[in-house]
C-alpha cells in the first residue's frame, strides 16, 4: 500500500520548485504539435493555483507568425524560467494547454505539472541556441554561429573557414557582439575537435576557467531566449 506521507512529500516539494518562480519571470514556452512542428516563444510567469493550473503571458502574436494557429488544447508545452537570485539555476515543468483566455488579458493555462524540476546550469546541461558570434583564430576574425552551448563548452559553426587549419588545443577567442542585452561577451576557448560541413567547419570547444562569469551570463539569456 502506497506510503501517504511520501505523497505528501513530493506535493511539498512540487510546490516549492514551482514557488521559485516569481510572478513576472521571463520563461520560455517550448511548443510542440501533434505533426512535429516546433517553437519556442519569450513569455511571463503569472501564477498558478496548486493542484489546478499555471499562468502564463501569450506570446508576443508578432514573433509567433502562423504558429499561432497549432495553439490548442492539449498541445505539449515546456517551460523554464530562470531562479532569481541563483546564478546558473533554471525551473522547468512539462505541461499541456488546457486553454487560452482573452480577458483580462490574453494568458495561456497550463495544466499543472506532475513534476518540477530544478536545473543546474554548471552541470552537464546543453542548450540548443542560434548565437552570431565573431571567432578569433591567429589573429584573424571570422564570421560563426554558437548552435549548442553548455558551461564547460559548445558547437561552433564557422563560416567559411573550409581553409583554416585547425588543431585541437588551438587557443581561440569567440565574441558575442550583441545577444539579449549582452554586449561585448569576451569567451576564451580552446578547440577540442572539428569537421568539415557544407555550412563551414565545425567546431567543438572548451572554455577556459577564466571565462566561467562571461559563459553563466550567456547561458542565463540562451536559456530564455527565442532561439
Amino acid at each position: 500500500m502506497p506510503d501517504p506521507s511520501a505523497k505528501i512529500e513530493t506535493v511539498e516539494r512540487l510546490n516549492k520548485n514551482l514557488a521559485l518562480l516569481h510572478p513576472g519571470s521571463v520563461v520560455t514556452l517550448d511548443m510542440s504539435t501533434p505533426a512535429g512542428q516546433r517553437g519556442k516563444f519569450r513569455s511571463t510567469f503569472i501564477g498558478y493555483l496548486q493542484k489546478h493550473y499555471v499562468l502564463v503571458q501569450y506570446p508576443d502574436s508578432s514573433k509567433m507568425g502562423t504558429f499561432a494557429k497549432y495553439i490548442a488544447p492539449g498541445m505539449g508545452v515546456t517551460v523554464r524560467g530562470l531562479i532569481e537570485g541563483h546564478e546558473g539555476a533554471v525551473v522547468a515543468f512539462i505541461s499541456n494547454i488546457k486553454m487560452a483566455i482573452q480577458i483580462p488579458s490574453r494568458i495561456l493555462v497550463l495544466e499543472f505539472p506532475r513534476e518540477v524540476s530544478l536545473q543546474n546550469l554548471r552541470g552537464s546541461m546543453r542548450i540548443e541556441t542560434y548565437i552570431k558570434a565573431k571567432t578569433k583564430i591567429k589573429e584573424e576574425y571570422w564570421g560563426s554561429v554558437i548552435s549548442d552551448i553548455s558551461v564547460s563548452g559548445c558547437k561552433l559553426m564557422i563560416t567559411n573557414g573550409e581553409k583554416l587549419t585547425l588543431t585541437e588545443d588551438k587557443p581561440i577567442e569567440i565574441i558575442i557582439e550583441d545577444f539579449q542585452g549582452l554586449k561585448n561577451l569576451k569567451l576564451a576557448a580552446e578547440i577540442c575537435n572539428s569537421k568539415i560541413q557544407t555550412a563551414g567547419v565545425l567546431l567543438g570547444v572548451k572554455f577556459n576557467d577564466s571565462s566561467k562569469s562571461e559563459v553563466t551570463k550567456l547561458l542565463q539569456e540562451a536559456v530564455i531566449s527565442t532561439g
